[in-house]
């Protein structure tokens, strides 16, 4: 099975470091679940590393960080206790073992043409209804970039709280656009007078709204 952007994402129970785990017991917090080809390797070694570093931020944006591969339990302790001898960084988040890959084949992980055996990195945004509201795939040879999902995670809270929706190279302060006028007279009012609506329009079809909402 695969899923896909607006679909609920599907619920598993599982054992993680932190003990079991239930995907639906973090109703109510955005989710980042995210899957990693294995342990004791050095590109997913630094993205852990990574993650954690930036722990603080995703909390901050009431979101929980779910690392995932179908390495043992045992295997994902050993690991996240070395990284913690080597740098002194605890991981702080869960990691979850998959060991018959049943999390993995429910949200389609395993990219088969890549590799049989082994998660690719995945990254799956839920929201606090959990819904699936976005996905990033990164191949096995190649780290994620965790700026880039802390943003992409703020720009979909920004357009849930805002009702708003996010340019190219968006950052978190920078304007966001309205959603094009749904009707004719939407149309004219956004021609006619912009600057009523709160709008600073190049076009009848993109406009800029002038203030951030708090």
């Amino acid at each position: 099975m695969n899923v896909s952007i607006g679909m609920k994402a599907p619920d598993f129970t599982a054992m993680t470091t932190f003990g079991p785990l239930k995907l639906s017991d973090y109703k109510g917090q955005w989710v980042i679940l995210f899957s990693h080809p294995g342990d004791f390797t050095p590109v997913c070694t630094t993205e852990f590393i990574a993650f954690a570093q930036a722990n603080d931020h995703f909390e901050a944006l009431n979101t929980q960080l779910m690392g995932l591969s179908i390495d043992s339990n045992p295997s994902h302790l050993a690991w996240v206790n070395q990284i913690r001898l080597l740098t002194g960084i605890e991981i702080p988040f869960p990691v979850i073992a998959d060991r018959m890959a049943e999390v993995a084949n429910l949200y389609g992980m395993i990219a088969p043409d890549a590799n049989k055996q082994e998660t690719v990195r995945n990254v799956f945004f839920i929201d606090p209804n959990q819904i699936i509201r976005a996905i990033l795939i990164y191949p096995l040879s190649n780290g994620r970039n965790i700026n880039e999902i802390l943003r992409l995670l703020t720009a979909l809270q920004t357009t849930d709280k805002c009702s708003v929706v996010t340019p190219a190279n968006w950052e978190p302060g920078n304007p966001a656009l309205v959603p094009p006028p749904g009707t004719y007279d939407q149309t004219l009012a956004r021609i006619n007078d912009p600057e009523t609506a709160g709008l600073n329009c190049v076009d009848w079809f993109w406009c800029y709204k002038n203030k951030s909402c708090q």
